[in-house]
């Protein structure tokens, strides 16, 4: 989403949700999170699982210089043990090359998602080897900009959403979708206001 509709989606959210307007006034907006369709970022996502951001960049940076070009063929034509020496664990090398295999093999396409409605562009994603909702939903959101998406798998989104809540205890995945469902159909926007005050917001 562009910064405008940011704006839009998250001044219609404050009007709902007074925790919202609070949060803004702290934070301010957030900017934007806009990522391009296809391999790499999907190739991004599995690097980034379970793992600082920092680390996940470090890494990716030494993805890109063993890849002549960024795209499936290339990374099934590295030798073995490149993504290792890179620093990808094992488990995440299959992911990878999984993914790589069904892209050459034509089995998936990125390309098609974008003509599916969200939950049957989450479930075709999450038939790779890999990739669960966490992993669908954020490339819904950066990728595909699609609007009303809350991907209450990551920890950082549900610790803000407590924190703006007042709420005590941690919230579970499940906890965490039922409090946003009232944002529906501006989630997209919410989550990037929960991961802005998430750095920003005052101890």
């Amino acid at each position: 989403m562009n910064p405008a509709k940011i704006r839009r989606h998250l001044d219609a959210l404050a009007d709902l949700d007074a925790d919202v307007n609070r949060a803004l006034q702290i934070v301010r907006y957030p900017p934007p999170r806009i990522r391009a369709q296809g391999f790499e970022t999907l190739l991004s996502i599995v690097v980034s699982q379970q793992i600082s951001t920092s680390a996940a960049a470090a890494i990716m940076d030494r993805v890109r210089a063993l890849l002549p070009t960024m795209d499936a063929g290339a990374v099934l034509d590295l030798p073995d043990g490149a993504l290792r020496a890179a620093g990808l664990s094992a488990r995440k090398v299959d992911y990878v090359e999984e993914l790589a295999r069904a892209m050459v093999e034509n089995r998936f396409d990125p390309g098609l998602l974008g003509a599916l409605d969200d939950q049957s562009a989450i479930e075709a994603i999450c038939l790779l080897k890999g990739f669960g909702v966490w992993s669908a939903e954020i490339y819904l959101m950066f990728s595909l900009q699609r609007s009303d998406v809350f991907p209450a798998g990551d920890l950082a989104l549900r610790i803000a959403l407590q924190k703006l809540k007042g709420i005590d205890e941690a919230l579970t995945e499940k906890q965490a979708r039922a409090l946003a469902a009232r944002w529906s159909p501006y989630r997209s926007a919410g989550s990037l206001l929960l991961w802005h005050y998430y750095h920003g917001a005052p101890a």
